[in-house]
């Protein structure tokens, strides 16, 4: 019987990442990795530009006040992403599928648990100080939500948060 895995990230995938998923089956293991990537503008300024305050990163900080996402650029980075992850799970041999998920990521996270039936849920992200620090980053909703564990990876990093 195969055992479906739901991946849920906000940046492409690395091999890093793609290793730290695959330790958590062996290589007999019939595991199905689904991919899901967000594409949601909802977003809040205070709590981005605290998290680029705390990376010491001055021009994202400005970015963060300038930019304003439109959701058309937001789906065209997301699919990007996507595709890009997609392609670093087939090099490893991994068996993936993945889409973009409409509104809210944790929302869509937890639908798709439920809709397949997984066992096991990953996150993966780059650190967020304030969500991370107050419990509220995406791993931690989740677990609270699905009441199953929720790996929480920081990107490209073998770094696991605190979910």
């Amino acid at each position: 019987m195969s055992e479906t895995i739901i991946i849920l990230t906000e940046e492409p995938l690395t091999a890093v990442d793609v290793e730290n998923i695959s330790d958590l089956y062996g290589p007999e293991d019939d595991v199905e990795l689904v991919l899901l990537v967000p594409a949601n503008t909802k977003r809040n300024l205070f709590v981005d530009v605290v998290d680029q305050l705390t990376m010491l990163d001055l021009p994202g900080v400005l970015r963060e006040l300038r930019e304003k996402p439109n959701a058309e650029a937001v789906r065209a980075e997301a699919e990007e992403i996507l595709a890009t992850s997609m392609a670093v799970l087939a090099d490893a041999g991994a068996k993936a599928t993945g889409s973009v998920a409409e509104g809210d990521a944790v929302a869509s996270l937890i639908a798709k648990v439920t809709e397949v039936g997984a066992s096991q849920a990953v996150v993966v992200t780059r650190p967020h100080a304030v969500a991370d620090t107050f419990r509220q980053d995406w791993a931690h909703q989740a677990q609270r939500k699905l009441g199953l564990p929720v790996l929480h990876l920081y990107t490209g990093s073998g770094f696991i948060g605190d979910s």
